[in-house]
């Protein structure tokens, strides 16, 4: 354990300080300064010998949080780093861009702030790449067997590093020009810096894994031929498909999909350089000429902006739009304000819906709670000019705008930012499933061989809930394919999961992979 008298000597919860408003927003770099190591190291020993570490059962992937918080404080990094990945592939982005289920479950947390394991985490990682600790780890011996993954998303990454640690040849398969999914595309720079995800593509090419870009299965390569080169197959696809937002003048321009903007932004910073050094002027005007590459109706400069959904996408947009010049920005959420503190029907350890201020919204705007959207509005060109507006009821039918509140909000562009319903169907030709069938089959192969998964009712695709198996033997599906839309940290547990489901399948003996959580396993789930 850490020191036996940290959790009573240093009662504070220190955090690294975040670079001032006015500065990040001249830029795209991650809004939170690294965190001094004398710091991290007093926070490690207020990890207290709890008996039962029930951030053990917070962290989807069981991460030994005790274990590095005491190598931590003992200033033992390269220890700390070692037990941090041996259940982590990649803890520089669950450290980043993970709610940190674990705090919510740490035992201090009952009456005093709680450890700050995720910048620990932080920290751990960081050191490593900066004292060249973290190497690729090539396997000793081959297989002979070989695995597709379709998606390069943490899910995808996570089984492919596992697979090919394990000895079996593997091929990530990556519809868009670059690996790595929405920790590249969907996630703002200024939370994850793309250098991140790059670092660890290239650890797991020298590893042996393989990369297949600007490739989309179903459409440049059938599921049957996918199928017939590999012994195995992961569908890790993600859950893309928004929530929709049909009403009255949808289809007016200026109104699009949260993930639409967020990545119109990411790949306008591929194409201009992203700014990696710390001058602030450079950084400037880097960031004005990939601005110059968006779309002119996804760029927010000068326009009022409204980005409805108060969740995490929500946050990036508002985020985003601030650094792009919005004029103004508003976040809606249809719901009621957030208590600032745990409810009663939210107990430890459980993680809570509590009131927070992410660091997008400490950048200005405005959040409006209980706002139920009634109405796109638009002018005689059919360009957004507003958002009407209404309090939002409760009513035995659920939420709905409370007749005679309208009022209307400007808005020259509006971002739906409501969440996701599930994955995109296989390929661009749906099959009806049989009348009265409590399953929608939506993906079949293209070549007519017959491949097609089902859905759940959730929107998903259905799988073995503790084998991630298909109907089809050689086809296994991983994170929010699967299990729908959820968190970072939940991807990477069942990448690792699938992955050891897999091996076990490959070598017809029980695999040495560790297999974190089984598919039905929504215990603490976000």
């Amino acid at each position: 354990m850490a020191d036996p008298r940290g959790f009573l000597d240093v009662r504070e919860r220190e955090l690294a300080p975040k670079r001032p408003v006015a500065l990040r927003l001249m830029d795209w770099r991650e809004v939170v300064d690294s965190a001094d190591p004398t710091m991290v190291a007093r926070q490690a020993s207020r990890c207290m010998d709890c008996g039962v570490a029930f951030c053990h059962q917070g962290c989807p992937l069981g991460n030994l949080i005790p274990e590095w918080n005491d190598l931590t404080w003992r200033g033992r990094e390269r220890d700390a780093l070692e037990r941090l990945h041996a259940t982590n592939n990649f803890p520089e982005f669950t450290g980043r861009a993970c709610p940190a289920p674990c705090e919510s479950a740490c035992v201090l947390g009952i009456n005093q702030p709680a450890v700050t394991i995720k910048q620990i985490e932080n920290s751990i990682i960081d050191q490593g790449f900066a004292n060249g600790w973290v190497q690729p780890q090539p396997p000793e011996r081959l297989s002979g067997k070989t695995v597709a993954i379709v998606g390069s998303g943490p899910a995808g990454l996570a089984a492919a590093q596992q697979l090919t640690r394990a000895g079996h040849t593997v091929a990530v398969y990556e519809r868009d020009e670059q690996p790595g999914g929405l920790l590249r595309f969907g996630i703002p720079s200024f939370k994850l810096e793309k250098h991140l995800v790059e670092r660890r593509i290239e650890q797991m090419k020298l590893e042996g894994t393989r990369f297949r870009t600007g490739i989309e299965i179903g459409r440049d390569m059938s599921w049957r031929e996918l199928r017939r080169r590999y012994d195995a197959v992961i569908v890790a696809t993600g859950a893309t498909v928004p929530r929709p937002l049909e009403l009255p003048g949808r289809a007016l321009t200026g109104v699009h999909y949260a993930m639409e903007y967020l990545t119109a932004q990411n790949r306008a910073e591929d194409s201009g350089g992203a700014p990696t050094d710390s001058d602030s002027t450079a950084a400037r005007c880097e960031s004005t000429e990939a601005g110059a590459m968006l779309p002119p109706h996804l760029n927010a400069a000068g326009k009022h902006v409204v980005v409805i959904g108060g969740g995490d996408t929500g946050a990036d947009c508002v985020g985003t739009a601030h650094r792009q010049g919005a004029a103004s920005v508003t976040n809606l959420a249809i719901g009621q304000k957030p208590p600032c503190a745990r409810s009663e029907d939210q107990p430890w350890p459980t993680h809570p819906t509590v009131f927070e201020v992410s660091s997008s919204h400490e950048e200005g705007g405005e959040r409006k709670y209980l706002a139920s959207t009634v109405e796109f509005v638009g002018d005689a060109s059919g360009q957004v000019r507003g958002l009407k507006v209404a309090e939002t009821g409760f009513t035995v039918r659920g939420r709905e705008p409370i007749p005679g509140t309208e009022h209307v909000i400007a808005a020259d562009l509006v971002l739906i930012a409501m969440g996701f319903t599930g994955p995109e169907p296989l390929d661009a030709h749906p099959e009806g499933s049989g009348a009265g069938s409590d399953r929608q089959r939506t993906a079949h192969d293209d070549t007519g061989a017959g491949f097609a998964l089902a859905h759940t009712s959730r929107g998903a695709f259905e799988r073995n809930r503790r084998t991630y198996a298909t109907e089809f033997p050689d086809v296994f599906v991983a994170g929010d394919a699967g299990r729908g839309q959820s968190l970072i940290v939940w991807a990477i547990a069942e990448g690792r999961s699938v992955a050891a489901q897999v091996d076990r399948v490959l070598t017809g003996a029980e695999s040495l992979l560790p297999s974190p959580v089984a598919a039905d396993d929504h215990a603490f789930a976000v």
